[in-house]
């Protein structure tokens, strides 16, 4: 049993940690790069190389699959057959955004500009005057792939998506927000120069520092998110503010809790997927078939009964969907119903059901399953709370629990709660993040 004051020290190193993955992770392709590297160290092996071999995988060894760059899956090998299930946690990398189109590059006036379409649930004004970066990838014409990151260091540029003064604006202040910019007028301001000049002088630069053609743009996946890095937040130092804590605040509990987890009795994973702001689409979302391909993969290498299916290691399965919720808000309080609100520095929170209204298109969690987990953190000394995501008709929202029932295991939500959610900068409790990474490792280690 640890002390307060060495937990509190652990709670400011976890901290420190998850701000730096922040900054090296602000898209879904840098967070799988940084989950492959931090695996790799921890003695994580690639699952397909092993399946090129043929060579069969022995309790307590670690492996990992990827796929496009985009979701990874690691496991770790239990003691116990692989058809009594696994413990699972999943969570999402990708987090609200804009994104720049196919043909992007205009001039107008004198000022170049990228074209643009946001991603995700995002309120479309709050992403206006605000310093942004550009990251992503170039794949050129013969396959060479350019990683592209410019407006985080000292002396990189940043840019800018225009705001109207309000001098000039007050028309503006009488439409609903939804209205208040149309998304086609939400583009990039990255040139000025003279008239018919300034597009061909930001064509020079991007040849000459990256070796971008115009065309190059087709094949191209550059996203616009916030410039700067991730801090401390609070006189007392006690919050986090940074982007896109929804959802890399759980991924990186998840990823911590995973390599820290020894010689498990039951075999372990943890997955990262992408998409989930957009309903889990595509070949890299969860309702693609990645996760059973993987199990698939994994079976042949491990000391398996080839009468029990895929499904029934699922429907064995137990999961925790790492996913954030709404932390209750005085300055709000109309949209939260008190007694069933997730509050900052009140530690992990278990989310039965989601949903909206009627728990429409959500995840509700079996009671038995709800009582091993308070059981489990019990045990384990974790701080832990219950949420539902807003008061009743205010709203609601799903995650990708409802995706994994359905191969009949047993999933709940379970994450922290934030503060300015799907705003470009969101705010955690260091206290519960140090508590959801404590929570995390227990489930791996304990449930059965």
């Amino acid at each position: 049993m640890k002390s307060k004051k060495e937990e509190q020290k652990d709670l400011e190193e976890l901290a420190k940690s998850y701000k730096q993955f922040l900054n090296r992770g602000k898209t879904e392709r840098e967070c799988v790069n940084f989950v492959i590297r931090e695996a790799k160290k921890h003695g994580y092996k690639n699952l397909e190389n092993l399946m090129q071999e043929n060579r069969q995988i022995q309790p307590g060894e670690k492996v990992y699959i990827s796929h496009m760059g985009k979701i990874v899956a690691l496991f770790q090998i239990g003691t116990a057959p692989l058809e009594e299930g696994m413990n699972i946690l999943g969570s999402h990398l990708d987090s609200p955004r804009i994104d720049i189109k196919q043909v992007p590059l205009y001039e107008e006036r004198g000022l170049a500009y990228f074209d643009t379409h946001y991603y995700g649930g995002i309120k479309k004004y709050q992403w206006l005057g605000i310093p942004l970066a550009i990251h992503g990838v170039v794949v050129k014409l013969d396959g060479t792939v350019i990683e592209v990151c410019i407006g985080e260091k000292k002396n990189d540029p940043a840019f800018v998506i225009t705001d109207l003064l309000p001098h000039l604006g007050r028309d503006k202040e009488e439409k609903k927000l939804k209205e208040f910019i149309d998304a086609e007028k939400m583009d990039l301001l990255i040139g000025n120069g003279n008239n018919d000049t300034v597009k061909s002088k930001i064509l020079d630069i991007l040849y000459k520092e990256y070796q971008i053609k115009e065309e190059d743009f087709i094949s191209a996946e550059l996203e616009i998110v916030p410039a700067g890095k991730a801090r401390d937040c609070g006189l007392d130092y006690s919050m986090i503010l940074g982007y896109g804590q929804d959802d890399r605040s759980c991924a990186f509990a998840a990823l911590r809790a995973m390599l820290e987890c020894e010689n498990p009795k039951r075999t372990i994973c943890t997955i990262f997927v992408d998409k989930e702001e957009i309903g889990s689409v595509g070949a890299t979302g969860m309702h693609s078939k990645f996760f059973e391909n993987s199990i698939q993969s994994l079976k042949k290498l491990v000391n398996f009964k080839e009468y029990k299916e895929k499904e029934m290691i699922l429907q064995n399965s137990f999961m925790l969907s790492c996913d954030v919720t709404a932390a209750y808000d005085p300055m709000y309080s109309e949209y939260f119903e008190s007694r069933n609100s997730a509050y900052l520095s009140k530690g992990l929170v278990l989310s039965k059901f989601s949903g909206k209204g009627g728990k429409s298109g959500g995840n509700d969690a079996n009671a038995e399953y709800i009582a091993k987990l308070r059981q489990c953190f019990s045990q384990n000394n974790v701080i832990y709370q219950t949420a539902e995501l807003g008061a009743v008709d205010r709203g609601g929202g799903g995650t990708i629990a409802y995706i994994m029932a359905s191969y009949g295991m047993q999933v709940v939500d379970c994450g922290i709660g934030v503060l300015n959610m799907h705003a470009p900068w969101e705010v955690i409790s260091k206290l519960d993040l140090y508590e959801m990474k404590k929570g995390y490792l227990a489930f791996l280690n304990n449930i059965k």
